[in-house]
């Protein structure tokens, strides 16, 4: 019995593509963000979209569907109160209050298991409306 990488409860695996992704916007900065999905049909996490590193906040998040949940990641620069240039990567469970229930039960229940194979995220942050992934949220997350 072959599981593929699936987590037995969820039966969502993790696509390779992902992974790698993922690792790409960590360590090579390819990648000012990544949004993932769930593709039922092949019961794994997948990538939906990529966002260029000059790409704004604004443009990740209207990124985002209105009433659809998402996995994201979001490399967040700043700078310190001394001088420094830093750089925090965020995992964003995207789960809108007006997307189906069922939905975000998938969503709910393959978070830990996807979130598992991202090394080195910072902060983590569930969001049900855009308020709660603000730009001014993640800056005070990031201090």
């Amino acid at each position: 019995m072959s599981f593929r990488g699936a987590n037995a409860s969820s039966g969502m695996g993790v696509a390779e593509n992902s992974k790698s992704t993922y690792l790409e916007l960590q360590r090579k900065k390819v990648f000012r963000y990544v949004i993932f999905k769930i593709d039922e049909k092949k019961k794994e996490v997948v990538v939906e979209k990529t966002g260029g590193p000059s790409e704004s906040y604004d443009d990740f998040t209207a990124s985002l569907p209105e009433a659809d949940c998402r996995y994201a990641v979001y490399d967040f620069d700043f700078v310190t109160s001394e001088n420094c240039q830093k750089s925090k990567i965020f995992f964003i469970a995207w789960s809108p209050s007006v997307s189906r229930i069922r939905s975000k039960m998938l969503y709910a229940t393959s978070k830990d298991r996807f979130r598992r194979e991202l090394q080195g995220i910072h902060y983590e942050i569930q969001a049900t409306d855009p308020t709660e992934m603000d730009l001014e949220v993640i800056r005070e997350r990031a201090r």
